[in-house]
């Protein structure tokens, strides 16, 4: 199985040139994507960015290189020619894998959706810019560093509020009737949420701190985050807190009793 190549991993100005903390090792990405040409340009962009990479044409080489490589983050091409590659999404976030972003054509909306609902970080629309992958690539990574940063910080690892409890540490939630899933967007929009209950942030705010303000972003990627976490939480039958919409100007936590209309 390839390994990744360029520069030893050791540098840590290489790893800082990514955008990330200097480590012992740069970032690892896996690059998973049939078409030999896209695969051969994106990597030797992100190389020349200060990623390591490892390639993968297909899927079943795809979960080979998820087994062995130490991998900090996952690009995925769902169209790989032995397999949609939903399923090798879906089998990495059911073992904890690293953080992925699915690439998809422009007919192929549906994917798209079903990528986010099943814990996609985010998402490429083909034909895009070597420069935007890099720059998503690095948001990706300074998000799932994020948590740990906090805690570290001091932030309090567990809130409590009415029928939840967010457990920051363990970036779990449960409600009175047990653990209620969310992929890692989502836990992170209702983690900024819980933090400062009460506080209405506007789809603005809410996207320069959970998507770094990236000026590609939809804000309508916002509203349907939003929706997908009231869904889950009104089908464990969270009645408070919940997350009201304040109207022409955003969302806020609130902390009520009264159940969802």
């Amino acid at each position: 199985m390839p390994s990744p190549s360029g520069t030893p991993r050791d540098s840590g100005a290489a790893g800082a040139a990514a955008g990330c903390a200097p480590t012992a090792r740069r970032p690892v990405i896996a690059l998973i994507e049939d078409e030999p040409d896209l695969a051969a340009m994106s990597r030797a962009h992100l190389e020349r960015e200060g990623f390591a990479v490892v390639s993968a044409p297909d899927a079943r080489s795809g979960q080979a290189v998820l087994r062995t490589e130490p991998v900090d983050l996952v690009v995925l091409d769902l169209g790989l020619p032995d397999g949609n590659g939903l399923d090798l999404l879906r089998g990495a976030r059911d073992a904890g894998g690293p953080p992925m972003i699915i690439i998809t054509g422009r007919g192929e909306e549906t994917d798209r959706i079903l990528g986010l609902e099943l814990g996609a970080d985010d998402y490429m629309v083909k034909p895009f810019s070597q420069r935007e992958l890099a720059a998503r690539i690095r948001a990706v990574l300074r998000r799932a560093a994020a948590p740990r940063d906090r805690r570290s910080a001091g932030r309090r690892p567990v809130l409590r509020l009415g029928d939840l409890i967010v457990d920051t540490g363990a970036r779990q939630v449960r409600s009175v009737g047990g653990p209620i899933a969310f992929t890692p967007r989502e836990y992170a929009l209702l983690e900024f949420l819980a933090a400062s209950p009460g506080q209405t942030f506007s789809p603005g705010q809410l996207m320069g701190r959970l998507w770094d303000g990236a000026d590609w972003q939809d804000p309508a990627t916002v509203t349907e985050h939003v929706y997908r976490v009231r869904r889950k939480l009104m089908a464990a039958g969270v009645g408070a807190p919940r997350i009201t919409t304040v109207r022409g100007f955003g969302y806020r936590l609130d902390v009520a009793t009264e159940p969802y209309a």
